[in-house]
C-alpha cells in the first residue's frame, strides 16, 4: 500500500488528528513537568535576560528533528535501528544505555511533579497520586494500540496553551522584554553555563531524536508502507506532510517554552524567588504573586504535559534498546509479540517511579540528566547528521543543503556550550 491508499476509517478521524503528526507530539513532549521547571528556573534565575536563547535554539532544533524524521520515514527503521548497522557496536550500547539512565530519571522528575501538582489542587499524598500516573502511563502503553494511543497523545498537546495563558494572567514589561530579545545577556559564571546547557539539553533532547524517527516508522506500518517501495511522487508527498509537521511542532513547542520562561522571569524573579527546584513548587510560587488562576493553570499543565511526555520518554527508551538488539519493537504491536520492547517500558517507569520514595532527589538528579543530555547529544547528532548524508539509509532523496547547514550548525553550538561549560568549571 502506498501513502495515497489510507485506511478506510482514516477520513473519519477529527481533522486536528489528521493533520498532526510525529513532529506535533515530539515538540509538546519537550515541554514536559521537568522541562517546565528548567525553563522556569532559567527565567527565576537570570530574568528576562535568558529569553534569547529560545530564539536560537529554534532553527537548530527544527532541523535536527526534521534529520531524525527524515531518517525514520526514509530508511524505515528507527535512529537505534539505524546506528547498529553503520556505526561501531560499543558506540551504539554506550549511547542507548546512557539514554535508557537519562530518561528514567526525567521519568522520575515527571511522575513527581504531576504527584505533587495533584496534591495542591486536591490534597491527598503526593506518593499516592506518583504511584497511579505511573501506573496509568504503563497501563497506556502496554494495553492501547499506537492507532489509538496516538490520537490520546496529539489532543494532550493542546494542554500545553495553558502555559500561554498563565503567562497573560500577569503584567508582561514588553519593552524590556524586546530589549533583552535583541541584546543578549551573558555571563561569565558556571551557573549561566550550567543553565544554559541544560535549557540545550531539554530543548535538543536525544530521547526526542529516538522517539520521532521511530514515530514515522509506526505511521508506515500503519498504513502499510514499505521504505523503498514507494514512487518517488509519494516520498515527496510524505516529506512535504513530515517537513510540516516537524516545524509546526517545534514551532509550538519553543513558543510554550518562551512564555513559561517568561513567567518565571517576570514573576518569579522580579519578586527575588531565583530558586525553583520542580514544577510545582513554579506553580506554588505563583500563586500569592499572581493569582489562583495562574497557579491553577500551571498545575493542571503540570498534569496534562506530563500524561504526554511519560509515555514518549519510556517508549524512546524502549525504542533504544529494542533496536539496538534487534528485538521485535513498535506500540501497535501487541505485547505478547514485543515482550522485550514492553518489559523495558514498564521497568523504566517503574523505577522511575520508585525513585520517589528513595532519599535521591529526582530534580537534582533530572538537572544534571540535562546536562548530560547535552553532552551526549552532540555525538548522537554527529552520527545522525552522517546517516542523513548517506543514501544507503536515506535512498535518492538526502537532506537538505540547508537543513544539513543547520543540522551541524546544532552540532557546533552545543558543543560549544559544552566545552564552555567544561571551561567555566575547570578553571
Amino acid at each position: 500500500m502506498t501513502s495515497s491508499r489510507r485506511p478506510r476509517n482514516w477520513r473519519r478521524i477529527p481533522s486536528f488528528l489528521r493533520h498532526v503528526g510525529p513532529g506535533v507530539v515530539t515538540g509538546a513532549a519537550d515541554d514536559d513537568p521537568s522541562g517546565i521547571a528548567t525553563y522556569t528556573q532559567a527565567g527565576a534565575q537570570f530574568g528576562t535576560g535568558i529569553l534569547w536563547t529560545v530564539f536560537l535554539t529554534l532553527p537548530f532544533m527544527v532541523a535536527i528533528q526534521l534529520v531524525s524524521a527524515r531518517i525514520g520515514r526514509q530508511s524505515g527503521q528507527g535512529i537505534a535501528a539505524n546506528l547498529r548497522v553503520h556505526t561501531p557496536r560499543a558506540f551504539l550500547l554506550f549511547i542507548v544505555a546512557l539514554l535508557l539512565v537519562a530518561n528514567t530519571i526525567n521519568i522520575a522528575a515527571d511522575i513527581s511533579a504531576m504527584g505533587e501538582a495533584l496534591q495542591l489542587v486536591v490534597g491527598g499524598g503526593d506518593h499516592f497520586h506518583s504511584v497511579l500516573f505511573g501506573v496509568i502511563t504503563v497501563l497506556l502503553q502496554v494495553f492501547v494500540p499506537y492507532r489509538r494511543l496516538a490520537p490520546v497523545l496529539k489532543w494532550l498537546t493542546l494542554s500545553l496553551f495553558v502555559y500561554v495563558a498563565a503567562a497573560f494572567t500577569v503584567t508582561i514589561p514588553w519593552a524590556k522584554v524586546g530589549h533583552d530579545l535583541i541584546v543578549p545577556h551573558i555571563e561569565a559564571s558556571s551557573a549561566f553555563w550550567l543553565t544554559i546547557v541544560a535549557v540545550l539539553g531539554t530543548t535538543i533532547s536525544p530521547y526526542l531524536f529516538f522517539w520521532q524517527a521511530s514515530q514515522e516508522v509506526e505511521e508506515m506500518r500503519l498504513r502499510g508502507i514499505r521504505a523503498g517501495h514507494e514512487h518517488e511522487g509519494d516520498v515527496r508527498r510524505a516529506l512535504r506532510r513530515v517537513r510540516l509537521d516537524t516545524i509546526v511542532g517545534m514551532v509550538f513547542s519553543n513558543g510554550v517554552a518562551f512564555f513559561v520562561m517568561l513567567t518565571g522571569a517576570v514573576v518569579l524573579h522580579t519578586a527575588g524567588i531565583t530558586d525553583v527546584q520542580t514544577a510545582a513548587q513554579a506553580a506554588q510560587a505563583l500563586r500569592p504573586l499572581a493569582g489562583d488562576l495562574a497557579f491553577a493553570l500551571f498545575a493542571c499543565g503540570i498534569i496534562a504535559t506530563g500524561l504526554l511526555a511519560v509515555p514518549v520518554l519510556a517508549s524512546s527508551a524502549a525504542y533504544a534498546v529494542a533496536e539496538a538488539f534487534g528485538w521485535p519493537e513498535g506500540l501497535e504491536r501487541h505485547w505478547s509479540e514485543a515482550k522485550e520492547f514492553y518489559a523495558i517500558i514498564a521497568i523504566a517507569t517503574i523505577v522511575g517511579t520508585g525513585l520517589d520514595f528513595t532519599p535521591i532527589d529526582p530534580m537534582k538528579a533530572l538537572y544534571w540528566s540535562a546536562v548530560v543530555n547535552g553532552v551526549v547529544a552532540v555525538p548522537i547528532m554527529v552520527a545522525m547528521m552522517l546517516l542523513a548524508g548517506n543514501h544507503q539509509v536515506m535512498g535518492a532523496l538526502t537532506v537538505r543543503r540547508k537543513t544539513r547547514f543547520l543540522g551541524w550548525g546544532a552540532v557546533l553550538v552545543m558543543a560549544a556550550a559544552v566545552l564552555m561549560m567544561g571551561w567555566d568549571v575547570v578553571r
